[in-house]
């Protein structure tokens, strides 16, 4: 807090006859009370924004983990000269055959877990497209066995207005666009 010095002449036994005094001054109640208000305005005001860059942050980081992990299968089954597979994984050893990608997937070359990555955060959906879709499959080429297409999105409230779609497309190549059609699905 800032102080000023208010001070005034007066009389007074001085030796110059003349007596200064000083008295310290703070902000008022008002003052403070004012600047608290347009704080409050401007917190208000950034909040949205705050919210929809925190979301788009956590979108991408959901996406980014998905498209490193279907990378990493293609380039492995290249290494490999082998089939591996990307797949939906509740306890992080084996390919589930049913349940959404949201749970978590690992990356399998045979039995041997190469990768796994644990559930999206949560409030988010990752769903696969063709539906049902619970694993994909690179060849030794890097060839993907089908092309498929991922969507991570919010969860609640279903209707947001960012989301992400991974394309793993039949050549084993994945890509990420950034939607609005707030379908989460």
């Amino acid at each position: 807090m800032t102080q000023r010095r208010a001070c005034t002449q007066g009389t007074g036994p001085s030796s110059s006859g003349a007596v200064r005094l000083c008295a310290l001054r703070g902000f008022t109640l008002i003052e403070l009370l004012v600047t608290i208000a347009l704080v409050a305005i401007l917190l208000a005001l950034a909040a949205p924004s705050l919210r929809d860059a925190s979301l788009s942050s956590t979108l991408a980081a959901n996406a980014n983990r998905l498209v490193a992990s279907a990378t990493l299968a293609r380039s492995e089954a290249i290494k490999r000269n082998a089939s591996i597979t990307l797949c939906i994984s509740v306890n992080g050893t084996s390919c589930a055959t049913t349940g959404q990608w949201e749970q978590g997937w690992i990356v399998l070359n045979g039995s041997t877990v190469l990768l796994y990555e644990q559930a999206a955060s949560t409030g988010f959906k990752i769903t696969g497209s063709p539906a049902g879709t619970v694993s994909l499959s690179f060849q030794a080429t890097g060839v993907g066995s089908t092309p498929a297409d991922f969507t991570v999105c919010r969860a609640t409230p279903t209707a947001g207005t960012q989301e992400r779609v991974v394309s793993v497309s039949a050549t084993g190549r994945t890509s990420v666009k950034k939607t609005t059609t707030g379908v989460c699905t």
